[in-house]
């Protein structure tokens, strides 16, 4: 029996005078009401490892809501995942809450030490480090993020028990995994990586290891962290303050100041004073759907958005995704859009960014009516966004992210979270402490405290938050129902790989599998354009490996064009009108994809 069908029985009984009739229908309709309103699964779950899937996919038979999932594979994804993410980090999610179809944001992202100058990344002479001297040891490391924005979001949205969230993790820290190819080859790139010394005991053969001995532990090896599981075990247990203060806390302060080559300002107080913060998201329109994502200090939902608003005059839907035009087009609004981002972009609490000024319509039809559909248009100039603007604005370098994670989740609730969480390069600053890698964050603030006479937006302060590119997106439809979530790694690359996964399932009507196994075709305001080559990647499809040949007609519009691989790792849910879960892992990772129909 329908509900509609017992809704009309019950009415009918109404009518009547007898009191057991009435009540015979009353509850034949809140039993037909239960079985309509039962979810037709218990959620879905994309991350980028398998153990880390499983985890979520745990919590979620048991009960628990998008949020507790997304904490426990998180805490997973730090062990087994090291190289891309981890408590030593930061992180940001976006949250869509499944009772009343509200956004909102927490930001994890970690911040400089109180005592951090804008000289941080300054020689004696004045000038600038090297990235790569910078990036090493004590001194880039910001204050990890991750405990602090997990409980934060726990508080609001989880239903099981925070101590709950940590028995996976903590039973594969202590009884071991099986180390992946990814992981293996991940540690032997890592350059001085095995000169940490808790680092070398836990990814490099020991001494006594017959052949091998010192090499970086091989693909299967069987890794235990029981530092890790420890340190689990004291955040379990004490909350935030068993990673913030105590043991745990003293142990991450003595490897960033005690650093041979390059000590770092982190105290004790800077750690206990650490606080996640929620934020309004960032909501663009886009055709019929509100695209939605993190504000600064992260660029990526200003920058995602921006892109698909200057696109949304062109028919895409027309254009065949793997073209020369979609990739031409894509890659003009890209150079515009980054061109405001570089400029404008930084820490809200320190500078005044033009948020409102950015996403007006009129100002991006004003950036669209730049694009020339039939010529690149080369490096493009940022444009002038009404609004308050701070005076420290000025461009400034673009840096990488190389040790980034994403993951996606879908609830029975309705519930979803798109989270994105990084240690900026593999590996981080390449020093450990309690079981875990410390991020190297404060490089993604610019060198250069000024530039042309003006400060940049983005230069070190104490207390604030590098610029980010992470771009955790919630895409709604136009009756503010989810319609999807998605986010990638990859650096800066990271906005293009989430905006055209983004188009993939709205313009081009893709499965979410279909859209994040898109070839990828870059462009941030520089002199390259750069497009997928996956010749060489392994469990991608056909149709990807001929996107290089797109090189040649590009070119013939202007295009300077580089043809490399990138290594994004986008993972999505769709949720389709029938309210039946669509999932996609990307194939150039180790992501999986987990239904879960089946509670414990």
């Amino acid at each position: 029996m329908t509900v509609n069908a017992a809704r009309h029985f019950y009415r009918l009984a109404a009518r009547q005078t007898g009191t057991m009739v009435l009540l015979l229908a009353a509850l034949w309709l809140a039993a037909c009401s239960d079985e309509a309103q039962a979810p037709k699964s218990l959620g879905m779950v994309a991350t980028a490892n398998a153990d880390a899937s499983e985890a979520a996919a745990e919590m979620l038979r048991k009960g628990g809501t998008a949020t507790d999932a997304a904490i426990a594979a998180q805490l997973v994804l730090t062990l087994i995942e090291p190289q891309s993410s981890g408590i030593g980090g930061g992180l940001f999610s976006v949250y869509y809450d499944g009772s009343n179809g509200a956004i909102t944001t927490f930001d994890g992202r970690e911040t400089a030490p109180k005592a951090t100058t804008e000289r941080l990344f300054l020689k004696a002479d004045g000038k600038p480090m090297a990235w790569l001297d910078a990036a090493l040891g004590g001194r880039p490391v910001g204050v990890p993020g991750v405990i602090a924005a997990l409980h934060l979001q726990h508080s609001k949205f989880g239903k099981l028990s925070w101590f709950e969230l940590f028995q996976p993790a903590i039973r594969l820290a202590r009884s071991g995994f099986k180390v992946s190819p990814r992981l293996s080859a991940a540690i032997a790139d890592a350059e001085e990586l095995e000169q940490d010394e808790a680092a070398s005991a836990l990814y490099y053969l020991p001494d006594d290891a017959p052949e091998k001995a010192g090499e970086p532990v091989p693909a299967g090896h069987v890794l235990k962290n029981p530092a890790y599981a420890k340190t689990l075990q004291l955040i379990a247990e004490q909350g935030p303050d068993g990673f913030y203060k105590g043991e745990v806390a003293k142990a991450i302060m003595t490897a960033v100041t005690s650093h041979e080559i390059n000590p770092g300002l982190m105290t004790l107080e800077d750690l206990a004073g650490y606080k996640a913060v929620e934020r309004a998201a960032i909501c663009v329109p886009y055709r019929v759907w509100q695209v939605c994502g993190m504000g600064p200090p992260s660029s990526g939902g200003l920058t995602t958005g921006m892109i698909l608003s200057m696109l949304e005059p062109y028919s895409m839907s027309a254009f065949d995704p793997r073209g020369v035009m979609a990739a031409h087009l894509f890659a003009q609004s890209s150079r515009l859009a980054f061109a405001d981002r570089n400029k404008y972009m930084a820490d809200m609490d320190f500078v005044d960014v033009p948020v409102a000024g950015l996403t007006d319509p009129a100002y991006q039809r004003s950036r669209t009516r730049l694009i020339n559909p039939l010529r690149d248009m080369g490096e493009a100039a940022p444009g002038t966004p009404q609004g308050p603007m701070s005076e420290q604005k000025a461009a400034d370098a673009s840096l990488v992210e190389y040790g980034t994670s994403h993951l996606a989740i879908v609830d029975r609730y309705g519930n979803a979270v798109s989270m994105t969480m990084s240690v900026e390069r593999g590996f981080g600053s390449r020093i450990t402490a309690a079981g875990f890698v410390l991020n190297n964050q404060l490089t993604d603030f610019s060198f250069a405290p000024s530039y042309g006479g003006n400060k940049v937006a983005n230069r070190p302060e104490g207390g604030k938050r590098p610029r980010s590119s992470m771009s955790p997106s919630i895409v709604l439809n136009e009756d503010g129902t989810l319609f999807a979530a998605v986010g990638s790694p990859g650096g800066s690359r990271i906005i293009g790989f989430t905006a055209r996964a983004i188009m993939g399932v709205t313009d081009w009507g893709m499965t979410m599998q279909e859209a994040v196994s898109l070839p990828h075709v870059i462009n941030r305001n520089g002199k390259t354009t750069e497009i997928e080559d996956t010749s060489a990647g392994a469990g991608l499809d056909g149709k990807l490996q001929q996107f290089g040949k797109l090189a040649a007609p590009l070119a013939e519009l202007g295009h300077e064009v580089e043809v490399t691989q990138l290594n994004s790792g986008l993972q999505g849910i769709r949720r389709l009108p029938d309210g039946t879960l669509d999932g996609g892992a990307d194939p150039r990772r180790e992501g999986v994809v987990i239904a879960v129909d089946k509670a414990d």
